[in-house]
């Protein structure tokens, strides 16, 4: 048996996320249809992560363990012709047999691409939040930094029953920081992990802090009171997996 690790880019668009879900197109789902074709025989899996529905990836991980002995060029180029062409296979590499994409990544880095300008070009509007109205971006980019750290992120989770059961909720940003350019905004975070919807709702908390509706002392009160509930989640479309980072051995 092999254990291939994949390199994939995908626009999360036309998905309902990366998880396979009953009757929905998945990235996982069609990954695994197309994995299973070339292998003759099912095959499972599994992500550095499960990307929401409209979500997109620069570079997600990915592994699963096959039987074929395709080589692997040839292996990539078979996937991407039967894959969609919203979906492709950047590297596929041979990996130990107990790699796993999620447990053994070190960081990820997210970026969060917001546009500002009055008329939004048609060919960003499924790859940016739109917001052309007022903001104090120099406040924004000044608090950013304050999401750092390591502590109890649940504030800026959505409700999931995984959650409940006992999942750590604890994290670690190594950084957090917005860049403004022209006519946009990037918000730019680097973490162990994060929870559901974590990135977009620290860019809606982000948001209103830029609106007046938040100041300094109500973003430490979201770090810092469990009670706390960060405010309006930012679309998804807008969201973007830039990397995972591995250790040496993996």
């Amino acid at each position: 048996m092999r254990r291939i690790r994949f390199t994939l880019s995908y626009d999360g668009t036309d998905f309902y996320g990366w998880q396979v879900q009953p009757g929905l197109p998945t990235i996982q789902g069609t990954v695994e249809a197309v994995l299973s074709e070339i292998e003759g025989a099912p095959v499972h899996v599994t992500a550095s992560g499960r990307t929401d529905a409209g979500v997109h990836a620069l570079a997600q991980v990915a592994a699963a363990t096959i039987s074929n002995p395709i080589p692997l060029p040839n292996l990539r180029k078979a996937m991407n012709r039967l894959l969609p062409a919203s979906i492709r296979v950047l590297d596929a590499a041979e990996a130990s047999l107990d790699f796993h994409p999620r447990r053994h990544a070190l960081a990820k880095t997210y970026e969060y691409r917001i546009y500002r300008a009055e008329v939004c070009p048609p060919f960003e509007r499924y790859y940016v939040h739109h917001h052309p109205y007022p903001l104090d971006v120099e406040r924004m980019i000044a608090l950013a930094p304050l999401l750092e750290g390591t502590r109890d992120y649940r504030n800026f989770a959505a409700s999931d029953e995984k959650y409940v059961s006992g999942e750590p909720l604890v994290r670690t940003i190594f950084s957090s920081r917005l860049i403004a350019e022209p006519d946009r905004l990037r918000y730019q975070v680097r973490g162990s992990g994060f929870l559901k919807h974590m990135v977009r709702n620290i860019v809606g908390v982000l948001i209103e802090v830029g609106k007046g509706n938040l100041d300094e002392a109500g973003l430490r009160a979201l770090l810092d009171d469990k009670d706390a509930k960060a405010g309006p989640t930012a679309p998804a479309r807008g969201l973007f997996l830039i990397s995972v980072e591995y250790g040496n051995g993996c």
